[in-house]
């Protein structure tokens, strides 16, 4: 067996991004920038009013109250064509540009209106409720950095840097593969020693809301033809993901298809619980992750494993998924195997990271996964830890 570190840097040491398209900033929303994207207009373009008011020579309101009169206006679309002289006015409109000759915006708030002419009953600052051109940005400004997952936040702003479509990565195509004579679809009829398969479509799940593409294949059933049918299916994909194998609990026969078809082994069996019989491998240039057949097992490594995969191929930065929490329960030693232990984690009084693993930990309950809103991590050989002690948590 390899550790997790040593597998982890298998797996990930070979792959490259995908490769990128272009779409419209209507399409990007989730999308990874393959580049910078840099601002192509400045923002605001021109000083604007942050205020509803009057724009003004802040040298005609240092003292208060001020008699001006009001020469014009300027609204947002519609600014005033003329120049804001000694002693003169404009009505200003927030998000209207601030007329030239004008240094300084009075909020009506501390006016008063007589015809036209305003009354400007405080001192104002120059600079006073104007916001300036390129205050936010400037043309050419780097503001979004390759790598990044598109929000809403980042459509806005690449809205606002005036790009109509952006260059992301492709979407990577996962090709999702369950094996066993036992395993039906949901909605099946299933045989009395048969079993509602639920690796495919969680996996299919965690590959959508990780960036990528899901190729649900369905189930290969325990034979050479079936398996030797559903990897050829697989061609085109970036990536193909098996979830058990033959009935003894192996991957024996998968591993024979797969070398049949020409795979190179990279490792089988990791030293990590749950999840110990994980492959790795390259299929004439496609990557090949086997992961166990029991749910728990399947979804652990996916997270620790297919997750950061498919990160790299969309080009992300490497993360460490990991933070510190205090358990709130003793554990007893570890063995040889990393483990990662399913269980709830919630804040103390002082806002504190607390974990307490579930006491049942066996790799085929669904529920206790869905219920988990973390894995805690113990170290190979790790001793006894107590309550209050420090642990890594991934959170789920």
């Amino acid at each position: 067996m390899i550790s997790v570190e040593t597998a982890l840097q298998t797996v990930l040491g070979g792959l490259r991004p995908v490769a990128s398209e272009v779409v419209g900033l209507a399409q990007a929303a989730g999308r990874v920038l393959a580049e910078d994207v840099a601002a192509r207009v400045s923002h605001p373009p021109v000083a604007v009013s942050s205020m509803d008011g009057y724009a003004l020579r802040a040298a005609d309101a240092t003292q208060a109250p001020v008699r001006l009169p009001v020469i014009g206006q300027s609204a947002a679309g519609a600014a005033f064509a003329g120049e804001v002289g000694a002693g003169q006015a404009v009505r200003i409109f927030t998000g209207a540009p601030l007329p030239v000759g004008a240094d300084c915006v009075v909020m009506q708030e501390d006016t008063v209106r007589d015809g036209d002419v305003v009354e400007i009953r405080v001192p104002v600052p120059a600079g006073r409720f104007v916001r300036a051109a390129g205050m936010d940005f400037k043309a050419g400004d780097a503001l979004l950095s390759a790598g990044t997952v598109l929000n809403d936040r980042c459509i806005g702003l690449a809205a606002a840097m005036n790009h109509p479509w952006l260059v992301v990565r492709r979407r990577p195509r996962i090709a999702v593969l369950s094996t066993g004579d036992e395993i039906v679809m949901p909605g099946e009829p299933m045989g009395p020693a048969q079993i509602v398969g639920s690796n495919g479509p969680a996996l299919a799940a965690l590959v959508e809301a990780a960036g990528g593409e899901a190729v649900h294949l369905g189930i290969a059933r325990d034979s050479r033809e079936s398996l030797d049918a559903m990897i050829a299916s697989a061609a085109g994909c970036d990536l193909l993901v098996t979830s058990g194998g033959a009935s003894v609990g192996d991957y024996d026969l998968v591993q024979d298809a797969l070398a049949g078809a020409g795979l190179h082994l990279g490792f089988y069996k990791v030293a990590m619980r749950p999840g110990k019989p994980l492959m790795f491998g390259d299929l004439r240039g496609v990557p090949v992750l086997g992961l166990p057949g029991n749910p728990v097992s399947a979804m652990v490594c996916a997270i620790i494993f297919l997750g950061p995969m498919i990160r790299a191929m969309l080009g992300r930065p490497p993360e460490n998924p990991s933070m510190a929490a205090r358990l709130g329960c003793d554990l007893p030693a570890n063995d040889q195997r990393q483990d990662y232990l399913r269980g709830e984690v919630t804040r103390d009084a002082g806002g504190a990271l607390v974990a307490v693993p579930f006491g049942q930990q066996d790799s085929a309950m669904l529920a206790g996964l869905a219920r988990a809103s973390c894995l805690v991590i113990r170290p190979p050989h790790a001793p006894a830890a107590g309550a209050g002690e420090m642990v890594r948590v991934i959170l789920l």
